[in-house]
């Protein structure tokens, strides 16, 4: 079942994770939960990957949680606990993968959908895309793991603008606070998309991998230590440098190796 909730597509270095819901524009229950931490967790563990793309079925992205469970799954506190850990297990796994993450958004982005996108490195949507957490109109409060996700990314402000409202945000006021990296006309989203991952997974992956380990990094307020200033120095000893640097000087495209 979750390989049906969750499709896996591969094309050369680049993999798509799509959210396979759409008669229920991909609202999320237990199964896609686990079926996309499981996918993930695969692809992370394939070094030979370049780019992951995450994105929804149909014409939405996610449309935030499957209340229909609610009151079978999510009843009590222990049970809200337990699939709390759940959901928070998944969007570690898209945060911790080594590999540059794309959220290819159309349509609807809320709760659930939303935090699955704020967790990938880029998110690009398109003009018509549509953004919230409107959780207190059913009384729902987002957990300290998802809150602490939301202001690292777009700020104490906008965070409790969107939940205390729980209004639904244009494309184009996402981007304005920082919820999307760009926004696209919807008949360029294929293309930009498609142009996006082929320059990201054109680059060097080890040096996407320590980009993306570094900056996660800097979000943990303990000092570096001195092997950790070094790492960007070490880099210079890997075979994909070289290669670059040569390739670089010989007018020709790169082959990275991943080494």
């Amino acid at each position: 079942m979750t390989e049906q909730l969750v499709l896996t597509e591969r094309d050369g270095a680049v993999v798509r994770l799509t959210l396979n819901r759409p008669e229920r524009r991909n609202a999320l229950d237990r199964a896609m939960w686990q079926g996309l931490e499981e996918a993930v967790r695969a692809v992370s563990a394939d070094d030979s990957v370049r780019c992951v793309v995450v994105t929804g079925a149909g014409d939405s992205f996610g449309a935030g949680a499957d209340l229909a469970e609610f009151e079978r799954e999510r009843w009590t506190p222990d049970q809200a606990g337990i699939y709390g850990r759940m959901m928070v297990a998944t969007l570690d796994a898209i945060r911790e993968c080594p590999h540059p993450t794309l959220a290819a958004i159309r349509g609807a982005c809320m709760g659930g959908g939303l935090e699955i996108a704020v967790c990938c490195d880029l998110r690009i949507a398109s003009a018509s895309a549509r953004f919230g957490a409107p959780i207190q109109k059913i009384g729902v409060v987002m957990p300290w793991p998802e809150l602490a996700m939301f202001v690292e990314l777009i700020g104490r402000a906008a965070t409790l603008e969107m939940l205390l409202e729980g209004r639904v945000w244009s494309a184009e006021e996402a981007m304005y606070k920082g919820l999307v990296t760009r926004t696209v006309a919807d008949v360029a989203f294929d293309d930009e998309i498609a142009q996006t991952v082929a320059r990201v997974a054109s680059g060097a992956p080890l040096s996407h991998r320590l980009h993306k380990r570094m900056v996660q990094r800097l979000g943990d307020r303990r000092p570096l230590d001195p092997a950790e200033f070094c790492e960007a120095y070490d880099a210079v000893s890997f075979d994909d440098y070289r290669e670059g640097i040569r390739a670089f000087l010989e007018k020709r495209k790169p082959d990275f190796r991943g080494r």
